[in-house]
């Protein structure tokens, strides 16, 4: 039976990664996939992976039907044997009930991949839906780390190294950004709850009053 999947993580776990790989698997296979993507790092019209492997791809417009337009892109004689959606999580609710549709309706296999939470750790009304409405959520087992080497599992904003937590829900970033702009950073619980990223870590570690050692 087709399935609506929904490959879950945090930023810089492989999500993109994957996505490709499937793609691949299939192509080599002589299936026809179609794939959607939103913001992408590389781009419009791209799915792009931090480790430089890149494809084209339909670049989601606001209000774009994706149900109407498979059905568009097979009753011209295109071709579809599954969809990929990749940066999901900003989609909108609407764009998930389609893509679910296609899986009900044409009969289609859905792999969608995306964070589940923002830089605030509030659900994404995309990822939030793909949640209610998935076959499967699979959360990729690629663990990102945390500076302090404990597993990541929050998404932090930040600008000139230092984590936000105001602003606009969506700001296309990357973990790569240098530390004078508005870049991401993934985090553990503990460090993210504290505000403590790798930037204000190391500038902590140089002050001699982090740990005071009582004179002797």
């Amino acid at each position: 039976m087709p399935e609506l999947v929904f490959f879950s993580g945090t930023m810089d776990c492989g999500k993109s990664t994957l996505a490709l790989q499937i793609e691949h698997n299939r192509s080599a296979r002589g299936l026809q996939g179609m794939i959607f993507s939103r913001n992408d790092r590389a781009g419009q019209g791209k799915l792009s992976s931090r480790l430089g492997l890149v494809t084209d791809a339909v670049e989601v417009a606001d209000g774009q039907d994706l149900y109407a337009y498979l059905v568009d892109h097979l009753s011209q004689g295109g071709r579809a044997d599954y969809v990929i959606a990749d940066e999901a999580q900003f989609l909108v609710p609407d764009q998930i009930d389609q893509l679910a549709r296609v899986v009900d309706d044409l009969g289609l296999d859905v792999y969608a991949f995306g964070i589940t939470t923002d830089f605030r750790t509030k659900l994404f009304p995309g990822s939030q839906r793909l949640v209610e409405l998935a076959d499967r959520v699979e959360v990729l087992q690629v663990e990102a780390l945390c500076w302090c080497g404990a597993r990541a599992t929050h998404n932090a904003r930040t600008v000139d190294g230092a984590m936000v937590v105001e602003g606009a829900q969506v700001v296309v970033g990357d973990v790569n950004q240098s530390a004078d702009e508005i870049g991401y950073e993934v985090l553990c619980r503990r460090h993210h709850r504290r505000r403590m990223t790798a930037a204000t870590a190391r500038a902590a570690a140089l002050s001699p009053d982090v740990l005071p050692v009582p004179s002797t």
